[in-house]
């Protein structure tokens, strides 16, 4: 990420966190549309995405294009990233994606997690082939994509997690659906000040084992940690956590591994 586009998402996030008032699906829901309309048109992206051109010209162009059809929150945000200068037209159309998923995380009820509803429809994903191709071809049309969203989790899983996936299956900027559903997780368990801990077992931990894991890694890490848990059989015992890029290793099948390299050495 270049400095500018920094300047610029931390700008934008000011700009969501002194409104919570604007937290809600409708303006989460314009704020992936009007990301699908830029995305979809290389001279509109092209301009918004032009650090050199003059702020106000950005501004005015949001305002002629979306100004009818946004609500106004959804507007003043999406003002502010026209307003931004970003390294990058693709990170602009992230930021656009970013505001909309962390309004949409807000918008939600108490005792939703999303996080958790990407999670398993992720792990049911990454199980079927023919489904990860049908949401992932590039030769597929994108209403039948969202077709075939709207048949899978329609009534099943929130509304703004409806919303959120299928706005990623129609602009997926080049990543897989694993990867589209772990940034869009990260984030929204970033709107809600936690980190996301991917926990490999043997056998589903018990509820007073996940508290306690799960305290435990808050104390290292100084946030609170989300865990997703995943179950394999391989680990033998022992569990495995990853948070980001760093890996705590305690099972068994890597103990043993380690050992026989010992003594092969």
């Amino acid at each position: 990420m270049g400095s500018a586009t920094r300047e610029a998402l931390a700008t934008s996030r000011a700009a969501l966190a002194a409104h919570a008032d604007w937290a809600d699906l409708a303006t989460g829901e314009n704020l992936f549309d009007a990301g699908r309309v830029i995305g979809d048109s290389s001279q509109l992206l092209a301009a918004l995405g032009d650090a050199s051109a003059e702020t106000s010209q950005k501004v005015a162009l949001v305002r002629a294009i979306f100004g009818a059809t946004l609500t106004p929150a959804a507007l003043e945000l999406l003002l502010s990233v026209a307003a931004g200068r970003w390294s990058s037209q693709q990170d602009l159309l992230a930021a656009i994606e970013e505001l909309a998923l962390r309004v949409s995380a807000d918008s939600a009820a108490p005792d939703v997690s999303i996080r958790s509803e990407l999670f398993l429809f992720g792990a049911a994903v990454s199980s079927d082939a023919e489904l990860e191709l049908a949401l992932t071809s590039k030769l597929g049309k994108s209403s039948a994509k969202v077709g075939l969203i709207q048949a899978l989790l329609s009534g099943k899983v929130s509304p703004q997690t409806l919303a959120i996936v299928r706005h990623l299956v129609q602009q997926p900027r080049g990543r897989r659906i694993g990867e589209l559903l772990t940034d869009a997780a990260t984030i929204v368990a970033d709107q809600a000040d936690s980190i996301i801990a991917t926990v490999t077992v043997a056998a589903a931990l018990q509820p007073g084992q996940r508290d306690r894991l799960a305290a435990t890694l808050s104390t290292r890490y100084g946030r609170k940690v989300a865990l997703n848990e995943v179950i394999d059989a391989s680990v033998v015992g022992g569990l495995k956590v990853q948070i980001g890029d760093d890996v705590i290793d305690g099972s068994v099948a890597t103990r043993l591994k380690d050992l026989r390299l010992q003594l092969a050495g």
